[in-house]
């Protein structure tokens, strides 16, 4: 790395596209670190910053409409490598001297661009004469380049597909590199960055690590720390990091809602008490959620329940241990970036989908925010590099609020109780099967439903439990994982053999397009 305090950095502008995020995560896998900003505080970000190289993203404004975002100009002023992506594409033309105008020959989804000229974002990757398929995503295009740029690929529908200055090291694409559907953008991506720009990729999780450590022995001093654990992997990663950089002047404090997966609680104390040996405050709650959750079916409302006591009791045990000045907390980049979305965005009215509430102001500690860089497929590396257990890192995701949301309707004890055995054998069936790593998300659910069935010589009127497993590459978008039969089949019996409350157990095909934001 150039720097401990600033490794080289690709700057991201960010001007709405619903997969911005996913563009940093292509720099950040080639080895290179990357920011985003949105285009409202570019100009300060990139004063700030300082970066190697530019990207400006997608978004779904036009440039042809009055008050349309811009670019600060004094990006294209600097001398620093800019890739402009469809929206940041047409921006950047008009801005540098050219036209855009709406189009009567939309490309929505997967086009195919033809090769015109070789140029560094091709190198290794595509010659001309060539067609090679992407993800297209405009309804406008480019109708004349500014002065010193050439067309270097066209479309059906963007004469100007892929244009370029080589000599100012300005490129613009019309489709999305960034998204699986374009099969060679990540490729592409890299060109950028390591051909233009120059950046080598040396940004790596052993490098992340020491700066870490350094930064929060820097922050914390001799001060005391406590971290809220809540059992999944980004709140421990942070806490095993912490633990590396100040040892003892850290206490856990984990609040058991009782809405954890079987044996969660349990494996989470032997963790931290038995293998780290650090300093955990086990707070059993389950009856003061369970008592608050009778009779709650609306599942914001139970989410607004789950948040406010985890405050209250989280705020209870912090006064007990004293003296703490700093709080630590699992924040992710993603949760960086929703906070300061575009326009509001539909990210920032969805986070409480996932997530059980903040800490309240009046606490008055300082925030210890070591992963807040990062995204979730770099925490789960950055828990390895500390050594912790791979069937911990990769388990898949779990929602704040926990089981209290994957059993619709009102939650009891028994309910509960029924949905974590088939939600366990489920899982243990997958295992089985060699399929836990290839499915990036998979749970049961405990349907608000009841049929009769005949098991035996009786009728049962039980619960319907459903199973879900989706496949996803980066979480934004993601399809039903195609079982075969035989395996539905075995985990379906057992199912039906061993928890006592359900007596029919169905698959749900459901898939995320592109767009939505959560998925439980």
């Amino acid at each position: 790395m150039k720097s401990v305090d600033r490794p080289d950095t690709v700057l991201i502008v960010d001007f709405g596209s619903q997969v911005t995020q996913l563009i940093a995560r292509r720099i950040r896998e080639a080895g290179i670190y990357s920011e985003i900003v949105p285009f409202q505080s570019a100009e300060e970000g990139f004063a700030r910053i300082g970066p190697k190289a530019v990207i400006l993203s997608g978004g779904p404004a036009s440039t042809t409409e009055i008050g349309s975002p811009r670019a600060p100009q004094a990006i294209f002023e600097s001398g620093v490598p800019v890739l402009g992506i469809c929206y940041g594409q047409m921006t950047m033309c008009v801005q540098m001297g050219g036209e855009a105008e709406s189009s009567e020959h939309r490309e929505f989804g997967r086009a195919f661009v033809r090769i015109e000229k070789s140029c560094p974002l091709f190198e290794g990757l595509w010659s001309p004469g060539e067609r090679h398929q992407v993800w297209m995503s405009h309804g406008d295009r480019v109708i004349s380049l500014p002065d010193g740029f050439e067309v270097f690929g066209r479309s059906e529908g963007a004469p100007f597909a892929v244009f370029g200055d080589p000599a100012r090291k300005m490129y613009g694409i019309m489709f999305h590199p960034e998204v699986v559907h374009t099969p060679d953008g990540a490729r592409l991506l890299q060109n950028f960055v390591e051909n233009v720009a120059g950046i080598e990729g040396d940004w790596t999780m052993q490098a992340y690590r020491a700066h870490a450590v350094e930064a929060i022995r820097s922050q914390v001093g001799k001060g005391r720390v406590i971290c809220g654990l809540s059992g999944g992997v980004d709140s421990s990663v942070a806490a095993v990091l912490i633990n590396e950089a100040v040892g003892d002047q850290l206490t856990c404090i984990f609040v058991d809602h009782g809405l954890l997966r079987k044996n969660e609680a349990e494996e989470v104390v032997e963790m931290f008490r038995g293998h780290y040996n650090i300093p955990l405050v086990h707070v059993d709650a389950a009856d003061l959620f369970l008592d608050a959750l009778a009779g709650e079916t609306d599942p914001e409302a139970k989410r607004k329940t789950i948040g406010r006591l985890f405050v209250e009791v989280f705020e209870r045990e912090a006064k007990k241990i004293g003296g703490a000045e700093f709080l630590a907390q699992g924040t992710l980049y993603p949760d960086v970036i929703e906070s300061v979305s575009f326009s509001g965005g539909p990210s920032v009215t969805i986070k409480s989908h996932h997530n059980v509430g903040g800490l309240p102001e009046r606490m008055d500690m300082q925030l210890v925010e070591p992963l807040r860089e990062l995204f979730k497929d770099e925490v789960r590396a950055l828990g390895r590099e500390l050594g912790l257990p791979d069937h911990f890192i990769g388990r898949h995701p779990f929602p704040g609020p926990g089981l209290a949301i994957r059993c619709p309707g009102g939650v009891s004890r028994e309910k509960l109780d029924i949905l974590r055995e088939a939600d366990a054998i489920y899982l243990d069936e997958i295992r089985k099967a060699g399929l836990y790593d290839a499915i990036w998300q998979a749970f049961a659910v405990l349907l608000p439903v009841q049929t009769v069935g005949v098991m035996g010589d009786g009728r049962t009127y039980e619960y319907v439990c459903a199973l879900r497993a989706v496949t996803s590459v980066d979480g934004m978008t993601a399809d039903f994982y195609p079982y075969d039969m035989a395996f539905l089949g075995a985990a379906a019996t057992r199912i039906i053999n061993e928890v006592r409350g359900i007596n029919r157990v169905v698959y749900d095909v459901t898939s995320k397009p592109p767009g939505t934001i959560e998925w439980e």
